[in-house]
């Protein structure tokens, strides 16, 4: 690693610890492009009340109104943990070309915050996983795929 990631990678870092001071999880994350930092942020799952609000999501929301575009090819993100599924699908769904991470999912694991059940659960049939999955009313919702396909307006993600 350069000394720049590890420039950001302490930033991502100082806010997982800044977090902890003001009672949040352990979590922090920055987006770089072009060397510079695009958006900052930490956990606030439980400031926000909402599960979702994981420091990668929050960072990524950030840079993309920052950027006016949901495209962050080209940007780095940089996280005091490795990502968990959720924020993986969303670094993935950004475009983001590359994650450094400092903790590691199994070091999270150790202290509460174990994605393994979520790995384990993607991989495994609907009617196999812990959460009831139910298949409803698919012919009608096809509609709106076949009207997004046709449309000319559409912007592909």
């Amino acid at each position: 690693m350069s000394d720049e990631d590890s420039l950001f990678m302490k930033r991502a870092i100082e806010l997982s610890l800044e977090n902890v001071k003001k009672g949040g999880g352990p979590f922090g994350a920055v987006i770089v492009r072009k060397g510079k930092i695009l958006a900052e942020s930490c956990n606030m799952v439980t400031a926000l009340n909402d599960p979702t609000a994981h420091a990668e999501i929050n960072v990524i929301r950030e840079a993309a109104r920052k950027l006016e575009t949901f495209d962050l090819s080209g940007c780095t993100i940089y996280a005091s943990c490795e990502p968990c599924p959720m924020c993986l699908g969303a670094i993935y769904w950004a475009r983001i070309g590359k994650v450094v991470f400092a903790n590691t999912a199994s070091d999270a694991q150790k202290i509460g915050f174990a994605d393994s059940l979520i790995y384990s659960e993607i991989s495994r049939p609907h009617q196999e996983r812990n959460i009831e999955f139910r298949q409803l009313l698919r012919k009608e919702a096809l509609k709106a795929f076949k009207a997004w396909e046709e449309s000319e307006n559409k912007i592909e993600y």
